[in-house]
């Protein structure tokens, strides 16, 4: 066993189109050459829900998709992963949430969108005994999930809080203050808020991130990590002053499902009994290792090899995680 469990993800579940390298979209009925397109499962519960798994959790993931071959091709994509895909509530008449993204040769991606199902998942859908069970749960995205945000996610907090379990939770939009009076009593409640800086900030209302993890954690969230992208990300909890960790230096080409890989290494840390900042480190090189490929399931591969990469970048850190995990996996990381 890992030693890292099972974890629930809930929340958004989208199939990502990919195609790279896109330098221009062709005018009128032009066409152009690429080199790779690809399909993925992705989104704040989907993502990391695979990313999890390959870091060696036990992980069950719950939302709505439709009831359509989107659908089809999400399920097997995480299934592929391990992943028991059970709680999927498949809507008739909607179809399942999808992105096409043209991923330019330097990593960035404009999105089109369809929102899709995501926002049709309802407390009928979600057994609370899975939650329960778990040892962590990831919330994806309660900024779209519609009513379920304030009719469904309340039990399923008090849910995973009953039984011991780590609240994690994680936006898709870049929003607005507004959203926040919708969001506050979740973030209330949550063990650890996970947005990157442009989400906080908007979020928060604030100019700067300092200032927007302050406010979170006033509102009583026990932690917040905040990615900055090729500026690494600042962990923060009550009584301390916000810690910043330098990114790892990688060859980037694709910058998609970087932030669903940081939550899954931050959450395996966390489940693995290291502090925030190892946890956090362990993110870094997750997300890291996921920009070096194409697609939110590109790139990390597993434990040892997020392990592998912070020996080189932080080896104190690597030690540390390293003893924490059980003999026989200690000796594969070596």
């Amino acid at each position: 066993m890992s030693g890292i469990g099972r974890v629930v993800t809930i929340g958004a579940h989208i199939l990502d189109v990919l195609g790279w390298p896109v330098e221009e979209i062709p005018p009128g009925q032009g066409s152009a050459r690429l080199s790779q397109i690809k399909a993925t499962a992705a989104g704040t519960a989907a993502g990391t829900a695979v990313d999890l798994a390959k870091l060696g959790a036990d992980v069950v993931t719950i939302g709505a998709i439709g009831d359509d071959l989107l659908g089809d091709l999400l399920t097997e994509a995480m299934r592929r992963h391990g992943i028991d895909t059970s709680g999927l509530a498949r809507k008739s008449g909607v179809q399942t949430s999808a992105t096409i993204l043209p991923i330019r040769p330097n990593g960035e991606r404009p999105a089109l969108h369809v929102p899709g199902a995501t926002r049709f998942l309802t407390p009928d859908d979600v057994d609370l005994d899975l939650v329960a069970g778990a040892r962590a749960v990831m919330i994806g995205a309660p900024d779209a999930l519609g009513d379920f945000t304030g009719r469904g996610l309340p039990d399923v907090v008090a849910a995973a809080k009953g039984g011991g379990a780590l609240v994690a939770v994680d936006v898709l939009h870049p929003g607005h203050a507004s959203d926040l009076d919708r969001l506050a009593a979740l973030l209330g409640t949550t063990d650890w808020f996970l947005p990157n800086a442009e989400q906080l900030c908007a979020l928060t209302g604030t100019l700067d991130v300092y200032s927007g993890i302050k406010k979170i954690l006033n509102l009583g969230a026990d932690g917040v990590a905040v990615t900055l992208g090729a500026d690494g990300c600042l962990v923060a909890w009550p009584g301390n002053d916000p810690v910043h960790l330098r990114a790892i230096p990688v060859d980037v080409v694709d910058t998609t499902g970087c932030g669903d890989a940081f939550n899954a290494g931050l959450i395996t840390g966390l489940l693995l009994e290291t502090g925030p900042v190892d946890a956090a480190a362990l993110g870094i090189a997750c997300g890291s290792l996921v920009a070096t490929g194409l697609g939110s399931d590109a790139g990390l591969t597993g434990l040892d090899q997020a392990i592998d990469l912070l020996r080189s970048a932080a080896p104190a850190t690597a030690r540390r995680i390293t003893s924490l995990l059980p003999r026989d996996q200690q000796r594969s990381t070596v």
